[in-house]
């Protein structure tokens, strides 16, 4: 998988809320009521990610998630993939 062009990634965070670009990343962080509901979210996230193949970075402090993306196989850039997990990871937000 080829990794997404700056005017590619450009246009793909315009679509995506909260997303932002760090680095050879794309980021956000989220924030919940409480360490329990935030540790449910990351399970969540974790069932998605695997049913997609792709496996985040998650790091979590008490109610806060933050959950960087990039492709490995694309050595460590933005791809499609990681695109699609984003809006994977978005609608489980919703849901809580």
């Amino acid at each position: 998988m080829d990794p997404l062009t700056d005017d590619q990634l450009t246009s793909e965070l315009s679509n995506l809320n909260g997303w932002a670009r760090d680095g050879d990343k794309i980021k956000r962080d989220f924030e919940f009521d409480d360490f329990k509901t935030a540790l449910s979210f990351i399970v969540r996230v974790g069932f998605d990610a695997e049913d997609q193949g792709h496996h985040p970075e998650l790091f979590n402090v008490y109610n806060s998630v933050s959950i960087s993306l990039a492709t490995h196989d694309a050595g460590g850039k933005v791809t499609e993939k990681d695109i699609n997990l984003a809006k994977a990871i978005d609608a489980v937000y919703k849901t809580f």
